[in-house]
């Protein structure tokens, strides 16, 4: 590949990030890298493996053009580190858990040294025994999985992830251990294990019993003995409870991940990575990169010669990273170097469609994923086949056990989240959908800056149909679906991760693990507030079917209450007035603050909730506003609103805790566009500090957060939960 000297521009936002998070600075805190610099940074650290080698010079300017051009980039870890002192390159990396004292605390020790050089830990609990199970060197019982897992909880807090933020884990429990509701019912409140996604590891046994609707056994781990048996619909019908009520916990279809495990030999696979898309073994770790699809659409056409060079370079450059790194404990090191496993994974997958015309959510637009996706995986095996012949194939690689071609890596695709990389890119993330289209973005003095996206805007402009009124419209409602002035094409065209049917975002995960994805995906099956129970039930059985390896589900606004555990949350949260009397009913005044919310029912019809606010800006009543109230067949539901209403304005009025409130009101809901979902979610939002409501906010720059590829991030700064 020729050196490319066209000057790359980025965004505004993609400058924001880098220089927040990846230019390295000086003792000021001041950045002293450009993008340009960077690129060079981490190309010549990366090539290095080769220096001596007659490649050498090639491999360092073709490395460049990739990184530079924004054609692939590869994980966080190594954008910030290459080149450096720390000079840890992976992201992901799972850690054993044993049953003792010393196995535990050895792991904590291992997850904290992960974390300090910017690394992800996954950890499977499933070894420890239950709890009140007895210990025999002690003659007392187990605390069980759940009690140690608060411990690593603690200790990711006080560590940050390479001295810039905490770190991320992934807990896993198999559904066969003795204390899996513990663990279902773990992350309700979401006032513990923060630090964590938790995970259940759910095996064919358990499916079978689901669909039988019989019992299944829970195993002891100390002694291999059932303990007890639950019936399998109960379990399944309580995980679905709560992945609707928050999205936790998520499931691992574990038996499926490890059919495709590709060193069986070496041991089974327990956990994943914090965002579930990469499978390892103990003390594995992986490093990850991604092909950005948006570059590679020319003329209404993929450039499958540009594609396949691209591929190529970025799997040799995945492939030295191993070599280059620096591991932050021997025994992964020594893992690591047995199995050269690498995640060459894809970002802008929907700029690709929308490029090409295709809808996400058509079965053309998974059609034409999955060649890509099945292209993407041949010529990285072509690649790793070839410098196998040059460099030797992975240690552990036995012909009579693995059963393929003599490789350089055990593993080579997986999709993984590319949050602040993809910003960078200026593309969509992942193999995700746009979020939005059209977004508000609040600046200083309280104006609103109308973002566009840039396919969308062009488009626009061309059709003859770009009006500021149109996009203030659209971000208002945050579809481009059901305005007029809008083709209908382009709506299709440009319809986003909640417009997008559940069914389709799990047939697009689904046609991409069977089509060239050798570990697991990272995506979010974005199901709108209203989505009832079955729903989520329908998606978990349907990913299943499907043979994806994991599923995060995400019922939009379920989550909003995370950001509340702070000081000036808890602070704000009212407590009930008592008399001796018994609790005192606050008078209003004659004129109360009050905000309009606009929400739409299943016919995408507007309906109004209006709150009203005393002067510490605090939620003093509700009413609920629908505008075709003289519809007959609405009145049974506009009196029901009206009730409903009218017992939460009672409670605030008695100054009932605001959380107390919000726990009803997830309790009851359930149905298409039912009012306590939308009053939980404009609480949620009051107690986080905003009347703006419906949006979480970010801890580092207060933007909005938004769930995707299975963790809360930030399309303003970067931040990201999961790292």
């Amino acid at each position: 590949m020729t050196p490319d000297l066209t000057k790359q521009v980025l965004t505004a936002t993609a400058e924001t990030v880098l220089a927040r998070r990846y230019y390295l600075k000086d003792g000021e805190g001041k950045a002293v890298e450009s993008w340009e610099t960077l690129s060079r940074r981490v190309a010549d650290s990366v090539a290095a493996v080769d220096k001596g080698q007659e490649v050498y010079d090639e491999l360092r300017e073709s490395f460049f053009n990739i990184i530079y051009r924004l054609d692939f980039l590869p994980n966080s870890p190594c954008l910030m580190n290459a080149g450096t002192d720390l000079g840890q390159l992976s992201a992901c990396f799972v850690l054993p858990i044993e049953d003792s004292m010393d196995g535990i605390f050895t792991a904590i020790r291992n997850g904290a040294l992960v974390h300090k050089t910017g690394g992800g830990t996954g950890y499977s609990f499933s070894r420890l025994r239950s709890k009140n199970a007895s210990v025999r060197s002690t003659q007392g019982v187990a605390s069980g999985p759940l009690s140690f897992a608060a411990v690593f909880d603690a200790a990711t807090e006080t560590i940050k992830q390479g001295g810039k933020r905490r770190g991320a884990n992934m807990g896993v429990l198999r559904i066969d251990h003795p204390d899996i509701m513990d663990f279902i019912t773990a992350k309700e409140s979401q006032e513990k294990f923060n630090n964590f996604n938790f995970s259940v590891g759910i095996t064919d046994v358990f499916m079978q019993a689901v669909e039988d609707d019989a019992d299944y056994d829970l195993i002891e781990p100390s002694s291999g003995e059932v303990a007890h048996q639950l019936n399998a619909r109960e379990v399944f019908e309580k995980i679905i409870d709560l992945a609707w009520h928050n999205g936790e916990p998520g499931v691992l279809f574990i038996d499926s991940a490890n059919k495709d495990n590709m060193t069986p030999q070496l041991g089974d696979f327990e956990a994943t990575n914090p965002c579930g898309e990469q499978w390892l073994l103990p003390y594995e770790s992986c490093n990850l990169g991604s092909v950005n699809l948006a570059n590679f659409v020319m003329d209404g056409k993929i450039d499958y010669d540009r594609l396949k060079d691209v591929v190529y370079m970025a799997t040799i450059f995945l492939d030295n990273v191993i070599d280059c790194n620096r591991f932050p404990i021997p025994e992964i090191e020594e893992m690591t170097l047995k199995t050269r496993k690498i995640g060459m994974g894809i970002m802008g997958l929907h700029d690709m469609l929308i490029q090409l015309e295709i809808p996400y959510g058509s079965e053309e637009g998974r059609n034409i994923s999955s060649e890509v996706m099945s292209f993407i995986r041949k010529v990285a095996e072509e690649c790793s086949v070839e410098q196998a012949k040059n460099k030797g194939v992975f240690p552990a690689y036995e012909p009579e056990i693995n059963g393929y071609l003599p490789r350089r890596n055990a593993a080579l695709t997986s999709i993984q989240p590319t949050g602040t990389v993809s910003m960078i890119a200026d593309c969509a993330s992942g193999c995700e959908p746009y979020f939005s289209i059209v977004m508000v973005k609040h600046v200083m003095d309280g104006d609103r800056l109308i973002m566009v996206n840039k396919y969308f805007e062009q488009v626009a402009r061309t059709e003859g149909f770009y009006s500021e009124d149109l996009m203030s419209k659209v971000a208002d409602s945050g579809t481009v679906i059901g305005h007029d002035e809008i083709p209908e094409k382009w709506q299709e065209i440009f319809r986003t991760a909640q417009d997008i049917l559940p069914v389709d975002h799990i047939q697009m995960q689904g046609c991409l693990q069977r089509n060239g994805v050798d570990s697991s995906i990272s995506k979010t099956i974005n199901l709108p507030n209203s989505a009832t129970r079955e729903e989520v039930k329908l998606s978990y059985i349907s990913g299943y079917k499907l043979g994806c390896k994991g599923l995060t589900v995400y019922r939009d606004g379920s989550r909003d209450h995370q950001v509340l555990n702070t000081k000036d949350a808890s602070e704000q949260e009212q407590t009930a007035i008592v008399s001796s009397s018994g609790p005192v009913k606050r008078n209003l005044p004659d004129t109360l603050d009050a905000k309009r919310y606009r929400v739409k029912d299943q016919r995408q019809k507007s309906v109004y909730i209006i709150v009203c606010f005393d002067e510490n800006e605090q939620p003093m009543e509700v009413f609920a506003k629908f505008p075709f109230d003289n519809r007959v067949d609405l009145k049974d539901k506009s009196t029901m609103w009206t009730t409903t209403c009218r017992l939460v304005s009672l409670a605030l009025r008695f100054s009932v805790p605001m959380d107390e409130i919000i726990k009803q009101l997830d309790r009851s809901s359930g149905h298409m566009l039912d009012l306590p979902a939308q009053l939980s979610k404009l609480f949620k939002s009051f107690m986080a500090g905003t009347q703006q409501g419906f949006s979480s906010s970010c801890p580092e720059c207060s933007g909005m957060l938004r769930f995707e590829e299975g963790c809360e991030t930030c399309h303003d700064c970067g931040y990201s939960k999961c790292s």
